[in-house]
């Protein structure tokens, strides 16, 4: 008989507690918050008015908590800036900041709320946590001090981080996130220096986080999923929907089937700025959605996904974007095509002007193909196929490869691309496809009323974007959205002019400087 080793046995008792403990699923929760903003102010607030702001939203967020709990929940998200808003400069920020620690020091704030003290935001959020046993994922803001033997130091002394936060259900900080890739006006904060790659491992799968902005970029966000293999992003958001290709729920589903990753996404609630739309997405099609531009009310979203998608038996194959588009015979160009603006970007359009056809547009390599049959051809309605193969250069600098089919403004041609959110075209069967360059494609299928069609398509594997059977509601747009990253140019360089006078900041495009303009100092 062998000789009885301890060590031995201990590991293997862990592993069979951690494969016994293991789950196939789990019940995953967001929240779409409908932020209380302060007062608009060019001086700081005090700490403790700062405070007062924030625990205002807390208190919204915690009944969230409690209710997803009580349900069932194992992981909640959170909006970004969902706990202080977004009226901010680089000054006015700084009293709502706290510095966060890296999660490895294995801190529970709630327990021990002094060892990094101040930290009332985070002892806050560690005691939802441990209190309501879920993990809860927030943003706020993190403050690193830093001097001038750094070159990237900031004038002020620190630097100033757009951060994801996670707290398991214990109350533990386990993971932070900063932002890398920062929206336009998001002057308040500072870029990390290099994109971070956050996971963490928990019994219901392997999680990775990014920040609203960045989705639209490979990294952190693309690197999680085909590096790192995650099986769940989270995914706080303050997202303006732009249609017809950019609202909330129809990117970030399209993301998830994209990807094919488990999407948890919680935007902010404030229809004014057209935020609204959060969700819970799989990769074969959303689980539920929320979109709501009636109300400002706030919503919790709840729903089971797979722990770990890719071994589900609904996991969807690999796509070869480009297959089917190049293998079928090219035509030439019909003499009506005609161009058109979709959010800032030229495409070239042909009209579908029959009520069933097939029909072929090209811009530069891409070429988009579509066979439909529409129920009826609305004769105050017009649709056309678009296609897009270029730089997008309007508030961030990506390049695009897009084919869609999309229902014009009015029957005016030059009304196409513009937004619209109704329709009463309804559609029998459509098959989208295009010659793709990249790999990264994103199938969209947007409804009347700004609905999705979760079911009522399918993406095959050589690269079409199908229905057979029609649609639930009318179209508003079919759309393969392309994102060919290694095109991307390096993001533009902000040059700041330091002396007595206000700064000077100079945003350049890709090749000869568009903007110059003189901001207060307290803005930078």
């Amino acid at each position: 008989m062998g000789t009885f080793q301890p060590h031995v046995y201990a590991t293997f008792l862990i592993l069979s507690v951690l494969q016994t403990c293991a789950l196939d699923s789990y019940i995953a929760a967001v929240y779409e918050h409908s932020v209380i903003l302060p007062n608009v102010t060019l001086s700081p607030v005090s700490s403790d008015d700062a405070l007062a702001l924030m625990n205002k939203n807390m208190d919204v967020l915690e009944d969230a908590v409690k209710a997803a709990a009580q349900k069932g929940a194992h992981i909640i998200v959170t909006a970004e800036d969902g706990i202080y808003g977004w009226v901010f400069n680089r000054d006015t920020i700084f009293p709502y900041l706290e510095d966060i620690p890296d999660p490895q020091v294995n801190w529970i704030p709630c327990t021990d709320p002094e060892r990094f003290a101040p930290a009332a935001v985070q002892e806050r959020l560690s005691c939802m946590a441990r209190k309501n046993a879920i993990y809860v994922v927030a943003n706020m803001g993190d403050k690193k001090a830093c001097n001038s033997s750094d070159p990237r130091c900031p004038s002020d002394g620190h630097y100033q981080y757009n951060t994801n936060v996670v707290f398991d259900s214990e109350g533990k900080l386990v993971a932070r996130y900063h932002k890398y890739n920062l929206f336009k006006g998001e002057t308040q904060f500072d870029y990390p220096k290099e994109p971070e790659l956050v996971t963490f491992n928990t019994s219901f799968g392997k999680f990775g986080l990014f920040t609203c902005f960045d989705v639209l970029f490979h990294d952190p966000a693309v690197s999680l999923v085909s590096k790192l293999h995650i099986d769940t992003v989270l995914f706080p958001t303050a997202w303006m929907n732009v249609l017809p290709h950019l609202t909330a729920v129809e990117f970030h589903s399209a993301w998830a089937m994209g990807m094919r990753v488990n999407f948890l996404a919680a935007n902010l609630h404030n229809t004014s700025m057209a935020m609204t739309g959060s969700g819970i997405y799989a990769p074969d099609k959303p689980r539920t959605v929320h979109y709501d531009m009636e109300t400002e009310n706030g919503h919790l979203l709840i729903a089971e996904l797979s722990s770990h998608p890719r071994l589900s038996p609904t996991y969807p194959a690999a796509v070869n974007w480009n297959a089917y588009a190049t293998s079928v015979e090219q035509f030439s160009p019909d003499d009506q095509d005609f161009s058109g603006v979709v959010f800032f970007d030229q495409f070239t359009f042909t009209e579908l002007a029959t009520p069933e056809g097939n029909q072929m547009v090209c811009q530069k390599d891409l070429c988009c193909h579509l066979s439909y049959r529409m129920a009826e051809k609305q004769e105050d309605e017009v649709y056309v196929l678009g296609a897009f193969d270029g730089l997008h250069v309007v508030e961030g600098r990506y390049y695009l490869q897009i084919c869609t089919l999309l229902k014009c403004e009015s029957t005016d041609l030059k009304t196409c691309g513009k937004p619209v959110d109704t329709a009463q075209t309804m559609f029998e069967a459509f098959s989208l496809s295009g010659t793709f360059g990249t790999n990264y494609v994103f199938p969209e299928v947007l409804l009347s009323g700004v609905q999705l069609a979760p079911g009522e398509f399918q993406v095959l594997s050589d690269g079409r974007l199908i229905s057979q059977n029609g649609t639930s509601k009318p179209v508003l747009t079919v759309t393969l959205f392309g994102r060919w990253y290694e095109k991307d140019p390096p993001q533009p360089p902000v040059i700041i002019i330091k002396n007595s006078a206000p700064y000077l900041i100079i945003y350049f495009s890709s090749n000869l400087w568009v903007t110059c303009f003189l901001l207060q100092s307290y803005i930078v």
